[in-house]
């Protein structure tokens, strides 16, 4: 049987005939595959479509936290953050809204230069400011069978974020599209082992920079029906996720729901610019969730040694998740770390390495003892291609997520390239880890049938198993099962053309898009979207830069 069958290539776009000549294919348009079916194929095709089928919205763990550090240790680290916070402080650029917020909140003001002010925290001010955070909240999907929980025991995978470039094996390495940010869309809305749909999966360049917002905001809509990630690039670009939230959703409803969330990044070391402050106001403001998270590369913009850099990143972090709480009190806010290390040798970074992996455990632990949710790590890797640096150092970071203990794992798949590449292959190589990651924070049931003596007593010793009732009920729910692991014998394997795992996701990731249908969604409710999206855009001129 053969695994990948080449068809005639199209004048432009990717070989193989699954995506036409450039633009967005319509639903049904891509060309059902010449392929061989054999036995092992129709068994790995039925496996997949039960897998859909069970899609969980969410994990609840089934495994402890592992707590790396000792009480002394992580008072240690919380005395240093508030140090900095009261000593050194934060500077906050062009936002006079956020300076007098934290100014009436017992925050020291001194200004700077025009428009930037040095604050001060003292120590135990921000910890009594967050306490009004919930620790677990609910964001709502279009499809209520989707909403995910957020904070406590309960884990959430979402795809890569952020990549000017995307990659495959067919094409190599280009600026990305909204054709790809979409096909990235619809890649993870298809797998049973992602929940959420993520934000800016890749930055499509062929839109204007001042009007891509609208675009993505309604590609998650129309073609996921998960819960998604909005703008939060610049003020008004906030503001019109959120308004396109209460579209979908009902100005209601979003008012006293999370329907919507933003990711924002403090400018390290130390520093909160307007925009990101004036985002964080406005998402907060409508009752929607924040992400707040420090981008901190060891021995740049951030101490060299895991402890400080931990100590860094837990301070703006508390300061910038303080800004929606000072808000709205309650508002969904979750508390962020982005730890990577760098070649000091060359001054590139480096991802998936040991000692973030360390510093992410420990953010689990003190976000704990802050009572919040978290998101950190994920599928991180500086490889240049879906091979085994890429795997290898996906497994040793997003393994730190999943032992610390976070609640929102962006990047989940896709991550290439120090985050500079999303990979068509690596998602699928990554969504496939995702769900050996779901068996695996399952854990272990102990009970009378998983302790399965009968299926010993059955036929007594020196009998293999095989024929036992325990195996024939159990069979085809014991294990997770690979749908990428070639687990054959080598001399099968070679027959069929040694097709490598990278191969094996290539081929995977075109059949996926083949067989994409969009969740279907109500009419009036799209076009209002689209006479949204048509007047902001004839509101402005293009920006591409």
């Amino acid at each position: 049987m053969k695994l990948f069958q080449r068809h005639a290539a199209p004048e432009q776009g990717y070989p193989d005939g699954d995506l036409s000549k450039g633009g967005i294919m319509a639903d049904g348009d891509l060309p059902e595959p010449k392929r061989q079916r054999g036995g092992r194929q129709k068994l790995r095709d039925a496996r997949v479509g039960v897998e859909a089928g069970v899609h969980r919205p969410y994990i609840t763990r089934g495994i402890p936290t592992y707590d790396i550090l000792s009480e002394e240790s992580l008072v240690a680290i919380e005395k240093t953050a508030d140090r900095i916070l009261a000593e050194i402080g934060i500077e906050l650029r062009d936002d006079a809204p956020t300076m007098q917020l934290y100014k009436a909140a017992g925050a020291e003001v001194t200004p700077q230069t025009e428009g930037v002010w040095r604050v001060k925290f003292p120590p135990g001010m921000l910890r009594d400011i967050l306490k009004s955070a919930p620790s677990v909240f609910t964001q709502h999907a279009r499809n209520p069978a989707n909403n995910v929980r957020i904070g406590g025991n309960n884990v959430v995978f979402a795809p890569s974020y952020g990549s000017p470039f995307v990659m495959d094996l067919d094409r190599g390495r280009r600026y990305g599209t909204i054709e790809d940010f979409q096909n990235f869309i619809k890649l993870a809305q298809s797998s049973p082992w992602l929940h959420h749909s993520g934000g800016t999966v890749c930055e499509p360049t062929d839109v204007p920079v001042n009007k891509r917002h609208l675009d993505m905001v309604y590609s998650h809509i129309r073609y996921s029906d998960r819960g998604f990630l909005g703008s939060i690039t610049a003020p008004e670009r906030a503001a019109d996720s959120v308004e396109m939230a209460r579209i979908l959703f009902g100005e209601a409803f979003t008012d006293q729901n999370c329907v919507v969330m933003g990711n924002f990044n403090t400018t390290s070391p130390l520093v909160i610019d307007g925009v990101t402050a004036a985002g964080i106001r406005a998402y907060a403001a409508a009752n929607q969730g924040s992400i707040h998270l420090p981008f901190l590369l060891g021995g740049a913009v951030a101490p060299l040694t895991t402890a400080g850099m931990v100590a860094q990143g837990l301070a703006e972090s508390m300061a910038s998740c303080a800004i929606a709480q000072l808000i709205r009190p309650g508002a969904p806010t979750i508390l962020a770390s982005f730890f990577s290390s760098m070649s000091l040798r060359t001054g590139s970074p480096t991802f998936g390495t040991p000692e973030p992996a360390i510093g992410s455990l420990a953010m689990g632990q003190l976000a704990r003892r802050l009572n919040m949710p978290l998101r950190c790590a994920g599928n991180f890797s500086t490889s240049k291609l879906p091979d085994g640096q890429a795997m290898q150092q996906s497994m040793m970071s997003m393994m730190s997520a999943v032992q610390g203990g976070a609640n929102y794992v962006l990047h989940s798949a896709g991550f290439l390239d120090g985050l500079l590449s999303m990979s068509y292959e690596k998602l699928v190589m990554d969504t496939d880890m995702c769900g050996a990651l779901h068996a695996y924070l399952d854990g272990m049931v102990v009970n009378e049938d998983t302790l399965a003596f009968d299926a010993l007593n059955e036929l007594g010793p020196g009998q293999h198993l095989f024929s036992t009732q325990h195996t024939l009920r159990h069979y085809e729910t014991a294990y997770w099962d690979s749908a990428l692991d070639d687990n054959q014998p080598w001399e099968t394997w070679d027959e069929q053309g040694g097709i490598d795992y990278a191969q094996r996701a290539n081929t995977r990731w075109k059949k996926i898009l083949r067989e994409y249908e969009a969740p279907v969604l109500d009419q009036a409710t799209d076009e209002a979207l689209l006479d949204f999206m048509a007047r902001r855009k004839e509101s402005m001129a293009d920006m591409w830069y």
